[in-house]
C-alpha cells in the first residue's frame, strides 16, 4: 500500500510538471511572431516596400509599423529612440543620426540585374562630421565596406552644404571591385536639406550602363558606368539589409525623416518616377 502511494505521488508530480510545460508552451508567441530567414519573391517589380505606415490595430508595434509590405515581414525591434512622425503619405520613420532599422533581407533584391532605389527624404541642415547611411545591404563578400550596396549622404571633407548635398551610391561585385555613383562638385544635389519633403530615385539600366538620378519626379543627372551592363551582386554572402544605414568608423545612421522606401529589380521609366513623386507614392 505505501509503495502504491508512492507511485501514485510521483505519476501526479510528472502530470504536474508535463501540465506546467505545456501552459508554458502555450504563452509562447506564435510562429509568426518570429522573423524568417527565408527569401521572398514577388510577382511584381517592387521587391521590396517601407511605407511606415500603419493599416491595421496589429501595426501600432512599431516593428510591424516599419515592416516590408511586400512579405509582410516586420523589421527587427527598432532601438527605443527611433520614432515615427508625419511623413508625406501617412507616417514616416524619423532617423536620430544614432540608430538605424535592421531587417532579415531585401528578399531578392540582390538577385537584380538593372534597379531602382526610390523613397522620400526631409533633412534638417548639414550635421558634419561623418557620411551619413540612408540604407546600406551587409555583406561578407570581402568588400572593404562590408557592404554589397550602399546609399550616403557624404558630409565629412566632400563639400555639402546646406543648399547642395553630396551623394554618393556605391556597387560591389564579387570580383569586380566596387563602383561609385557620385553626385560632386557642380553635380551636387541642390535643396535636399531644407527640413522639406524630396523624392528621389536612383535608376541604374543594364542595358545603357547609365544611372539616371531623380530629384522631386525630375530627372536630375545621368552618371554613366560605361559599358558594364548588368550588375553582379553575390546575393549568397548577404547577411541583410539596414535602413537608415548603420555605424561604422567613417559613418553613421541618417539624420533625418525617411517615407515610402522602395526597391525595384528594375530601372524606373522617368514616367514611373514621375508618378511616384506626383501621387506621393
Amino acid at each position: 500500500m505505501k509503495r502504491n502511494k508512492i507511485s501514485f505521488k510521483i505519476l501526479a508530480a510528472v502530470i504536474a510538471v508535463a501540465g506546467f510545460a505545456s501552459c508554458q508552451k502555450m504563452d509562447k508567441p506564435a510562429l509568426g511572431d518570429y522573423q524568417k530567414d527565408n527569401l521572398v519573391t514577388p510577382t511584381t517589380a517592387l521587391r521590396f516596400f517601407v511605407s511606415f505606415d500603419s493599416t491595421s490595430a496589429e501595426d501600432q508595434q512599431i516593428n510591424k509599423r516599419f515592416k516590408d509590405s511586400v512579405s509582410g515581414y516586420p523589421s527587427f525591434f527598432p532601438d527605443a529612440s527611433l520614432k515615427y512622425g508625419p511623413g508625406v503619405h501617412g507616417t514616416a520613420y524619423i532617423g536620430n543620426g544614432n540608430k538605424s532599422l535592421s531587417y532579415v533581407n531585401a528578399n531578392d533584391f540582390m538577385k537584380s540585374t538593372s534597379f531602382t532605389v526610390a523613397f522620400w527624404e526631409k533633412h534638417n541642415g548639414v550635421t558634419g562630421g561623418d557620411a551619413e547611411f540612408v540604407m546600406s545591404v551587409p555583406s561578407t563578400q570581402g568588400h572593404w565596406s562590408n557592404s554589397a550596396m550602399l546609399l550616403i549622404v557624404d558630409n565629412k571633407g566632400a563639400g555639402t552644404t546646406l543648399d547642395s548635398a553630396v551623394i554618393k551610391l556605391m556597387v560591389a561585385e564579387v570580383g569586380n571591385g566596387d563602383h561609385w555613383f557620385e553626385l560632386t562638385g557642380n553635380n551636387r544635389m541642390p535643396n535636399i536639406l531644407d527640413n522639406q519633403w524630396h523624392h528621389l530615385a536612383f535608376a541604374y539600366d543594364e542595358t545603357t550602363s547609365n544611372m539616371s538620378v531623380y530629384r522631386d519626379g525630375v530627372l536630375y543627372k545621368v552618371l554613366s558606368w560605361a559599358g558594364h551592363g548588368p550588375i553582379k551582386f553575390d546575393y549568397t554572402k548577404v547577411s541583410g539589409f539596414y535602413l537608415g544605414g548603420k555605424t561604422t568608423d567613417w559613418g553613421k545612421p541618417f539624420n533625418g525623416g525617411l517615407d515610402q522606401f522602395r526597391l525595384y529589380n528594375k530601372a524606373l521609366s522617368a514616367a514611373e518616377v514621375a508618378n511616384l513623386y506626383n501621387s506621393k507614392l
